[in-house]
């Protein structure tokens, strides 16, 4: 323990002293180690898409469905519309699949002809910038029968670069501190960089309640908060 009192103080810190060796011991020595930031936040946004979905054996009927339930949701959106920002409705799609034939249920042994189904759907995407606008855009949407799906991907913060920096920027400062502990230690001072290495990674779990793709389907009930962590690898000179 005696022979390596450095390594047992400052190897938590993840910090290592270069010292030259031998006649180069006047060349100004270096210590290399890590520093941490993190920034807690609550998100702010989120990006939403639904589906209204029809099925019948007549296409034009099934496009009516769609239709019908569009201008029900153009009606009930009116008075928020503004505040739902990058919105589209224009993505409809029609197909058609076919039914396997079924047994008929009248002691006859022969099958029913194949049936050919029309399916018409139409996607609506926005994002919304107010979190109190969640609930009642899902709502309006249950109402209607529309399908979609929440997930924690979903929800952001609507200014994540300027977070992503300050997370940086804690790290960085974390680092500086623990070169100045280091060189404390050794009776010298912590000098410039030399190198510096910087990551950000973003995003704990977002604790909510997810509703799922069903009119029946609860609201949410609470979004929690999101951490970014960045790391820095720094290298300083010693003086």
């Amino acid at each position: 323990m005696s022979d390596h009192p450095f390594r047992r103080i400052f190897s938590p810190v993840m910090l290592a002293l270069m010292l030259p060796a031998g006649a180069a011991l006047a060349d100004t020595p270096e210590v290399s180690l890590s520093g941490e930031g993190q920034v807690r936040y609550m998100p702010d946004s989120a990006r939403l898409s639904f589906s209204i979905n029809a099925e019948h054996p007549d296409a034009d009927k099934a496009l009516e469905q769609v239709r019908s339930t569009m201008e029900q949701w153009r009606d009930a959106i009116e008075d928020i519309r503004g505040e739902l920002v990058d919105y589209s409705d224009a993505s409809a799609h029609l197909y058609q699949r076919r039914e396997p034939p079924r047994p008929v249920r009248d002691g006859n042994s022969q099958d029913e002809e194949p049936q050919t189904i029309a399916v018409a759907s139409q996607t609506i995407t926005f994002e919304i910038h107010d979190l109190d606008l969640l609930n009642p855009v899902l709502e309006k949407a249950q109402n209607l029968g529309m399908n979609y799906s929440l997930g924690q991907h979903q929800f952001f913060h609507s200014d994540e670069e300027r977070l992503q920096r300050d997370a940086l920027a804690a790290a960085i400062r974390n680092a500086r501190e623990r070169c100045r502990f280091a060189a404390a230690q050794l009776d010298m001072t912590c000098g410039e960089v030399k190198s510096l290495n910087l990551q950000s990674s973003g995003g704990g779990p977002v604790m909510m309640r997810m509703a799922e793709a069903s009119a029946k389907a609860d609201t949410v009930s609470e979004v929690g908060p999101r951490e970014i962590t960045a790391t820095v690898q720094a290298t300083f000179t010693m003086e």
